[in-house]
């Protein structure tokens, strides 16, 4: 079997891949931005192809049978010029430390324990009792709302429980007695978003990016939000509109946003002492209720290990002629996938 890795390959865990799957496969490492002619011919010979991106550009690849996403997000997918009989899945495994991640973000916009060490360090003593300073907040008694319902979701709702938060979500399919519904106090359908944002102070978006969710945060549904909500983002920028978000942030008619995705990025192929590129059109940086992080919640110590374990062992089962795990469904008119009737 022929396996193809296309950029982001790391070569100790490609040997232990290699390791992994065994002697019938070989395991060839390239980039997108490879010579033409290498990467014609390397696609001509995939049969297995792990990649993030896949675009109608791409050389001809008349063997290809399993298109392996090393991530979750699969908007840099173009399913039209996936070849017919490909089945395309995806790996996810970022829950883990992007619920870390939010839970680490609500308690500091909470307690505020960077701001509290600034201060002292300049001898202030702004917070706590000695002085009778400004009380900070508690977790405690919050709501957090998510706009959807997914892994990431759950994986926090089950961290905010014991902080006494309470969950409400807002997902396409809910379900009463699916996965994590017993974390949540009001569960309904994306009809109902309108209804849940007056209701939360921490406003979670983590739902995927697609035509129906691209600019589904506008500055309508900002304006429902309570004037101390806050927007948590780290989903993908565009599901919230750039400028509305900006504006409602510089205005103060929410209290602010933590942004973890974005609408602009460097060139990846630049590492990172590459291209120095702010995240916004918008000048998000200068304002003091935002916090700004450049895509790194889920970027956590254990996740490649799981991600590549998953993607071994599908590969192993693709392999064997298995049911494969997370296969995407193809969007309507695209070619059918692998085993789909």
């Amino acid at each position: 079997m022929n396996l193809l890795i296309l950029d982001g390959y790391d070569e100790d865990r490609g040997a232990l891949l290699s390791a992994r799957l065994g002697p019938g496969w070989t395991v060839t490492a390239g980039r997108h931005a490879d010579p033409r002619e290498v990467l014609a011919s390397r696609l001509a010979a995939a049969e297995a192809v792990v990649t993030q991106y896949w675009g109608a550009g791409l050389p001809p690849a008349p063997r290809l049978r399993l298109l392996q996403l090393p991530g979750a997000g699969f908007d840099a997918i173009d399913f039209e010029a996936v070849p017919a009989g490909c089945a395309v899945c995806n790996v996810y495994e970022h829950e883990i430390g992007i619920s870390e991640y939010i839970v680490a973000a609500l308690l500091e916009r909470e307690i505020g324990i960077a701001r509290m060490d600034a201060s002292l360090r300049r001898g202030e003593w702004r917070d706590g009792f000695v002085l009778g300073a400004p009380l900070h907040g508690e977790l405690h008694g919050r709501t957090a709302g998510f706009v959807g319902y997914g892994r990431i979701a759950r994986e926090t709702a089950r961290r905010l429980a014991p902080f006494g938060v309470r969950v409400a979500a807002r997902t396409r399919s809910p379900d009463p007695s699916g996965p994590g519904a017993e974390l949540v106090a009001d569960l309904a359908g994306m009809d109902r978003l309108d209804d849940m944002l007056p209701e939360v102070d921490y406003l979670i978006i983590a739902c995927p990016l697609n035509d129906t969710t691209r600019g589904l945060i506008d500055g309508r549904r900002l304006g429902r939000l309570r004037g101390a909500a806050v927007v948590v983002n780290v989903a993908r920028g565009p599901i919230i509109d750039e400028e509305a978000l900006y504006a409602a942030c510089r205005d103060g008619t929410i209290g602010g946003a933590i942004i973890d995705t974005w609408y602009r990025y460097p060139d990846p192929s630049g590492g990172v002492a590459g291209e120095r590129r702010l995240p916004s059109r918008f000048p998000f940086e200068t304002l003091a209720n935002v916090v700004m992080t450049p895509h790194a919640s889920g970027w956590s110590a254990g996740l490649l290990d799981r991600r590549w374990s998953v993607i071994a062992d599908n590969l192993l089962r693709f392999e064997r002629g298995e049911a494969l795990r997370n296969v995407l469904p193809r969007p309507a008119g695209a070619s059918p996938a692998a085993g789909a009737p």
